[in-house]
């Protein structure tokens, strides 16, 4: 059976929802960052890193969420997996820009805006966050003007492993108002029944 390392709240829970969309077995081995589970030998061998999460299956030891969910789509969930060599090869471009190019700039605003101490925040930094993810928010909404998918008419992987990303949005209090194509596809993808399934 599939194990995947980790916390609902983490970035596990992307992988827990691609689970979840693609309907195996598996089981939520929990590691608690906060009591070292992170740091035992145990779970060094499967991840060197000390980060969650990790999955194994079978054989297989793999860490990072999106190479995790990647993994899993290819593997298991051909509905989420695009057929063609093209919407592979973009399924991976949109989980690699979810990360590089929105991710960081979402959680330096949850860093500041709720675990730095108000004599140590930095609202220049969360200043200077809202304003890059003006610009990729713009590219985002030119994706989604004209379907309803990022690869098209189908949820797939991509859907999925962006929009995890998004759901920092909600807690840091990023409006996307004015992003509507965004914030439309942003609500019906966090609200799939798989993923209510593991909140």
């Amino acid at each position: 059976m599939i194990k995947i390392y980790g916390q609902v709240r983490s970035r596990a829970n992307r992988c827990l929802w691609a689970l979840e969309e693609i309907g195996v077995p598996y089981e939520l081995v929990p590691i608690d960052i906060s009591k070292g589970d992170n740091d035992k030998p145990e779970f060094l061998a499967i991840n060197p890193n000390g980060r969650v999460p990790a999955l194994v299956d079978g054989d297989l030891k793999l860490f990072e969420s999106m190479a995790i969910n990647l993994y899993l789509a290819r593997k298991y969930g051909k509905d989420l997996w695009p057929a063609d060599e093209a919407g592979q090869a973009h399924a991976v471009q949109w989980s690699f820009w979810g990360t590089s190019e929105v991710e960081q700039f979402l959680i330096t605003m949850l860093v500041q805006e709720l675990f730095t101490p108000a004599d140590r925040k930095r609202p220049d930094r969360v200043a200077d966050a809202r304003e890059a993810l003006a610009s990729r928010l713009a590219v985002l909404e030119g994706q989604l003007a004209s379907r309803p998918f990022l690869l098209g008419t189908k949820f797939t992987i991509a859907d999925l492993n962006v929009a995890s990303v998004f759901s920092l949005a909600s807690i840091v209090k990023f409006d996307l108002t004015p992003y509507p194509s965004v914030k439309k596809w942003v609500d019906g993808c966090l609200n799939r029944p798989a993923r209510a399934r593991i909140q």
